[in-house]
């Protein structure tokens, strides 16, 4: 199986099942010198983790992370970073009778039929438990992006959770309050909340929308062509399991107006990029999520998450940073001797 990598110059490769030993991630590429933010690595995968509210998936998972290599004397080395967490709460047993019959909307006979041999265990490296490795990597991305343009920050909240929707006046909402919510959602918490227990109880499930926002964006960021920003973006967020679709700016919204009147807009719709490159305005993008796949009976005796999007925002931000080293490093290499506009 290859394909477990994402990155041209800040290379990240991330490796694990759901319920084998541990987790983990390599970065590769990270220039040395930068100062190791250990907090901030904890403090994003705790931000991930399950089992931390009654609306997300009850394994209970401490996922301290223990830095291998690439680090001394509290910065980078600009060799491989090896970072892993282990697995400590697996229930193997729950998924015995996946190896005979798969579970319908997984990638459980999808896997098998290309393989022939896979980890059925929480559905092996197909699990939603794979992206705390995403996660592991972001932190150290954001730590390399902050270091070259220390006003960059990434942001999400969930928009809109199963038939729960953020209305226009709420789609501004402070990063303190979207924390302060366990799903990530500035409105209605309760009621979200509500909807979710019942939907855990009843083995129902739900989709949703995350919206991510970039501000402090340098202007250049992406390549003109086959690397715009805007596809790698897209590529990094689609690769997140359970994803359905993905737009940046007006995106699909732009399919219904006339472009006398959208080109001349005041707030630029383009969510800002434009030619598959960053202008410096605020980047805004949404990802949209089907419902979790373990319904009914399986969900009831499982440990899933009813809506995917209050767990995933963590790791759409972790793929963002990720995203953003790759082209900081990239525009390194674009020209010699010019500075941008004057």
């Amino acid at each position: 199986m290859s394909a477990n990598s994402i990155g041209q110059f800040f290379r990240v490769t991330t490796f694990g099942e759901s319920h084998g030993l541990a987790m983990g991630a390599i970065i590769d590429g990270c220039p040395a010198g930068v100062v190791w933010d250990q907090n901030l690595l904890v403090q994003q995968l705790q931000r991930r983790r399950p089992g931390f509210s009654q609306v997300v998936s009850q394994r209970k998972e401490a996922d301290i992370p223990q830095v291998l290599s690439g680090v001394f004397e509290g910065k980078t080395l600009g060799t491989p970073i090896a970072i892993i967490v282990k697995n400590l709460d697996a229930r193997s047993n729950d998924y015995d009778s996946i190896k005979q019959r798969p579970r319908p909307g997984h990638a459980d006979d999808v896997w098998k039929n290309k393989f022939g041999h896979v980890d059925y265990r929480g559905g092996g490296r197909s699990s939603g438990r794979e992206t705390v490795s995403r996660v592991m990597a972001g932190a150290v991305a954001q730590m390399f992006s902050k270091t070259l343009k220390s006003e960059l920050n990434v942001f999400g909240f969930a928009s809109q959770i199963g038939p729960l929707k953020l209305s226009a006046e709420e789609m501004n909402p402070s990063f303190e309050k979207v924390e302060n919510s366990v799903v990530r959602f500035p409105s209605d918490q309760k009621k979200v909340e509500k909807l979710l227990m019942d939907a855990g109880e009843q083995g129902k499930s739900y989709g949703g929308t995350a919206e991510i926002r970039i501000t402090g964006v340098p202007l250049g960021l992406g390549q003109p062509v086959f690397h715009k920003l805007k596809s790698d973006l897209a590529a990094a967020m689609m690769s997140i399991g359970a994803t359905s679709g993905f737009e940046v700016g007006e995106g699909r919204g732009a399919t219904s107006e006339e472009g006398s009147e959208f080109h001349q807009k005041e707030d630029s719709p383009y969510g800002g990029l434009r030619g598959g490159i960053s202008t410096g305005e605020v980047i805004i993008l949404r990802v949209f999520f089907k419902p979790t796949s373990s319904v009914l009976d399986v969900a009831k005796r499982g440990r899933h998450d009813p809506c995917i999007v209050p767990r995933a925002i963590p790791v759409l931000e972790s793929m963002a940073w990720i995203t953003l080293a790759d082209h900081l490093l990239w525009q390194t290499s674009d020209t010699v001797g010019y500075a941008g506009p004057a």
